[in-house]
């Protein structure tokens, strides 16, 4: 089971996870606040990529474990970056109906 350890993968790997990630969160940004002062226009922009990250990291993980292909892996991590918050959440109900049938 090793081979599945978050820590194998390279610098390289989750740099580009994060790159991905924080390029849909940046999409979303730039689709939402239109309305915003400097100031909340810049926090708001760091809470999403920071939240796209996070997110991101973890898609790319459950892909992993999954055995996903890496481009559908690439795909997902995207997405779920721009989704941000919402796929946190869709991970929480994913991990409750699991615990759930157990």
């Amino acid at each position: 089971m090793l081979e599945k350890d978050p820590m194998n993968y390279s610098l390289l790997t989750y740099a580009w996870v994060v790159f991905l990630s924080c390029w849909g969160g940046l999409v979303r940004f730039l689709g939402k606040n239109k309305n915003l002062s400097w100031k909340q226009a810049i926090l708001s922009l760091l809470v999403d990529l920071i939240t796209s990250a996070f997110v991101g990291i973890v898609t790319f993980l459950f892909c992993q474990h999954a055995q996903m292909d890496v481009f559908l892996s690439a795909a997902l991590v995207g997405v779920s970056g721009h989704m941000g918050s919402r796929a946190i959440w869709m991970i929480e109900r994913i991990l409750e109906k699991r615990i759930n049938q157990q």
